[in-house]
């Protein structure tokens, strides 16, 4: 059990909570930790930051302090992705083992918050992450926990699938068709592929090439099976993505791929842009939009690409909310 003391009174008892100082602007951290033992000079250190009474810690047998208790909750959430920071003040932060991307599941999660004593946060599911970076907080609320509750919250995580785990980037390797009549007779320089370079060097890709051609559908399929026979697993197709009548990017990508996800996503900008498979390759058509503006669609959806995340035509129709991207 927590007992509460005046502070002159607290010498030589065990604090059973970190202390936190706060300087606005300047420092947020702990004065104190949770296990110290008061002292007589850490009575004015106290005061100064206004505090007049204090919790010592006498726990029942079956009772677990707040941090005992959000260590428990990370182990239990741990994978070879992730790593435990040491808890305090209640909180135990996972971060991120490998780079990648982070996928959780929301339902279970879900299902582990139902308490309201023990929570989870997290950041959102299938956003890229690095290595080092949080991307969970284990929260333990009040300051002593029941030891059924900690073991229900527990066994729950224990029995599911990973409610959280980093996926590492896959062996990517890249090809690029550039459609139409004036990149490729040279009217107007292509700046596609020196924008996608610099986009991808980001990730841990291999970079085949690019190729230009016309507006003509035998060559942009031609294109498309080219790269995939030279071991491109990604495809990124761009130009002539609109509904004009000499735009054959769309038609050339049904033509080739065995799984069309969606032509059009509910994400702006980028709403035009195209998903679709062949076996083990993606075939990407991307927007003018891509070019204008620094976050589009494709770059929502592209870290999931990368980490081997086959896309369904249900997750790309729940990208709508949250979708306006600016």
């Amino acid at each position: 059990m927590k007992r509460e003391v005046a502070v002159e009174e607290a010498v030589g008892m065990v604090l059973a909570h970190d202390v936190t100082q706060i300087i606005p602007g300047q420092y947020k951290g702990r004065l104190f930790k949770k296990g110290h033992v008061i002292q007589a000079e850490d009575i004015e250190p106290l005061r100064s930051i206004g505090k007049e009474h204090l919790y010592v810690l006498e726990p029942d047998a079956d009772e677990v302090h707040e941090d005992e208790a959000a260590k428990a909750m990370a182990e239990a959430l741990l994978s070879d992705s992730l790593t435990i920071e040491e808890a305090h003040e209640g909180k135990a932060a996972l971060r991120a083992a490998i780079t990648g991307v982070l996928r959780v599941n929301a339902d279970q999660m879900t299902a582990l918050n139902g308490n309201g004593e023990l929570l989870l946060v997290t950041k959102k599911s299938l956003v890229p992450v690095q290595v080092g970076e949080t991307v969970a907080v284990a929260r333990a609320i009040p300051l002593l926990i029941k030891r059924e509750v900690l073991q229900e919250f527990t066994e729950v995580a224990a029995k599911s699938a990973p409610i959280l785990e980093v996926l590492p980037y896959k062996d990517i390797r890249v090809g690029v068709v550039t459609t139409g009549s004036e990149v490729f007779s040279g009217l107007i320089q292509d700046k596609f592929g020196p924008l996608l370079k610099e986009k991808l060097s980001a990730y841990p890709i291999e970079w085949l090439g690019q190729t230009i051609v016309g507006d003509a559908m035998e060559a942009i399929v031609e294109a498309i099976n080219q790269w995939i026979s030279r071991g491109a697993n990604l495809v990124l197709v761009t130009g002539g993505m609109s509904v004009d009548p000499d735009d054959r990017t769309p038609a050339s990508i049904r033509s080739v791929a065995k799984d069309v996800v969606t032509y059009g996503f509910p994400v702006l900008p980028g709403s035009m842009l195209m998903l679709a498979y062949h076996e083990q390759a993606t075939i990407m058509g991307l927007p003018g939009g891509v070019l204008y503006d620094r976050y589009t669609s494709f770059d929502m959806v592209l870290p999931r690409v990368l980490a081997g995340v086959r896309v369904t035509a249900q997750e790309v129709a729940a990208l709508g909310y949250g979708g306006l991207l600016k």
